[in-house]
């Protein structure tokens, strides 16, 4: 008996990110859908980026995952247009990325986001991202690579803690 996709999506929430596990892949927003074609279960991810080094792990914890639920027949669909975006991380993540140490992406600067945020990434302007363990704006870019490529290593100058920025894609 197949499952249906509603329940596959639950099993599919419980798989972490691998590189900030805190989050799942479905909050993250790479997996972007879920459809049985005859027999075979097809999963659509979206890697963060074409050159995601945490790829094949999520792919394989996600054939692992559905495995275990009793799924045999599993085909994994990598759709890379249109490009993944951090708009699509789901709100609930946002805060548990800040909860967890990681500013998470300020709203309106992402590729989706709005005109006015779209042309202060473009120009370079300047993003004030508040630290996510003391609030403060008072921030300052150490490097634009943080612990993985999809981050960038930012210093509180309040509480002088370092923490990764998620970088608005």
């Amino acid at each position: 008996m197949q499952p249906d996709t509603e329940t596959v999506w639950r099993w599919l929430a419980e798989v972490p990110d691998p590189e900030i596990p805190v989050i799942s892949i479905t909050e993250l927003g790479i997996v972007r859908d879920v459809d049985w074609q005859d027999d075979t279960l097809v999963v659509t991810v979206t890697p963060t980026y074409s050159g995601c080094p945490a790829t094949s792990v999520i792919n394989l914890e996600i054939e692992q995952k559905l495995r275990e639920k009793g799924v045999d027949k599993i085909e994994l669909k990598r759709q890379l247009s249109p490009p993944w975006s951090t708009d699509w991380i789901a709100d609930e993540a946002k805060e548990k990325l800040r909860a967890y140490g990681i500013a998470p992406p300020i709203e309106g600067t992402g590729a989706a986001g709005v005109v006015a945020g779209r042309v202060r990434r473009l120009t370079g302007e300047r993003l004030t991202v508040p630290c996510p363990r003391c609030g403060s704006p008072d921030t300052r870019l150490v490097s634009q690579y943080g612990s993985t490529p999809c981050k960038a290593a930012y210093q509180c100058n309040a509480c002088l803690e370092p923490f990764d920025y998620f970088k608005c894609i």
